[in-house]
C-alpha cells in the first residue's frame, strides 16, 4: 500500500483530499502546518507528498527545501497545490524540483489521477537493466544517471523524461507525447509549462551535455548524441 502525506492548513480541503485518496486504497497521513509536515515526512518517508504552498509557520517552498535537503526525503515526489492564477508560484515550484502542481480550486478526481500517475512512474523498476547512449548511462533499477562515470542527481520525473528521449533515438518527441507519457496529462485539455520547466532544469543538471536535449521548434524535443541506445 502506498502512503501519501497531504499538507494543507484548511481542514475541509485536507479531509476532502484524504477521503478521495483513501477510496483508492492509499494510506494517508495529514499535516496542517509546515513543521509538522517535515517531521512526518522524515519519520514515515511516504511515497508521495501533496503540499500546499500557503502554510502557517513555514510555507510550502520552505518545507520543500527542507525535504530536498535531507537524504531521507530528497527523492520523495511532490505535487504542489497553488492558488489559481499564481503562475509565478507554479513556475518557482517546478524550478525548485517539484514533480507536478495542481491549482485551487481543483477537481478531487483530477488530483487523484495526478497522484496515481506520479506513483506509477516513480515506482522502482525491478529488472536490472542499463540504458547506454554515448557518455550517458541510465540505471533503470535505481533511477540513476551517470555521465562519463560521474553520478548526476535527477528526480524520478527528470529520469523518465530523459529515458524516453534517449529511447526514441533521434526521433523528435512531441510536447503532447511527452506530457502524456511522463505526466499522464490529457493534453487536448491541458495547457502547461511543466515540460519546458523540467527540460530547463534537466539541461542545467546535464552541464556540458545540455545540448543533447535539443528543441525542435513547433514540435517538441529530441535527444541527439552518439549511436542509438542499447539495453543490457
Amino acid at each position: 500500500m502506498h502512503t501519501v502525506l497531504v499538507v494543507d492548513d484548511e481542514a475541509d480541503i485536507l479531509d476532502l483530499i484524504a477521503f478521495n485518496l483513501q477510496r483508492q486504497g492509499l494510506k494517508v497521513l495529514t499535516a496542517r502546518d509546515g513543521l509538522s509536515a517535515v517531521f512526518l515526512a522524515k519519520e514515515h518517508q511516504p511515497d508521495l507528498i501533496v503540499l500546499d504552498l500557503m502554510l502557517p509557520g513555514r510555507d510550502g517552498f520552505g518545507v520543500f527545501k527542507d525535504l530536498r535537503g535531507d537524504t531521507r526525503t530528497s527523492q520523495i515526489p511532490v505535487i504542489m497545490l497553488t492558488a489559481r492564477g499564481e503562475l509565478d508560484d507554479r513556475i518557482t515550484g517546478l524550478e525548485l524540483g517539484a514533480d507536478d502542481y495542481v491549482t485551487k480550486p481543483f477537481s478531487p478526481k483530477e488530483l487523484v489521477l495526478r497522484v496515481q500517475a506520479l506513483l506509477k512512474r516513480t515506482k522502482k523498476v525491478v529488472a536490472d537493466s542499463v540504458l547506454r547512449q554515448g557518455s550517458f548511462r541510465l540505471e533503470r533499477n535505481t533511477l540513476k544517471l551517470y555521465l562519463d562515470g560521474q553520478p548526476v542527481d535527477l528526480t524520478a520525473t527528470e529520469f523518465k523524461l530523459l529515458r524516453l528521449l534517449i529511447e526514441a533515438g533521434e526521433q523528435p518527441q512531441t510536447r503532447d507525447e511527452l506530457l502524456r507519457e511522463v505526466w499522464g496529462y490529457q493534453t487536448d485539455t491541458v495547457l502547461t509549462r511543466t515540460l519546458d520547466t523540467h527540460v530547463k532544469r534537466l539541461r542545467e543538471k546535464l552541464g556540458k551535455f545540455a545540448s543533447c536535449v535539443e528543441t525542435i521548434r513547433g514540435v517538441g524535443y529530441r535527444f541527439v548524441a552518439a549511436p542509438a541506445a542499447t539495453v543490457e
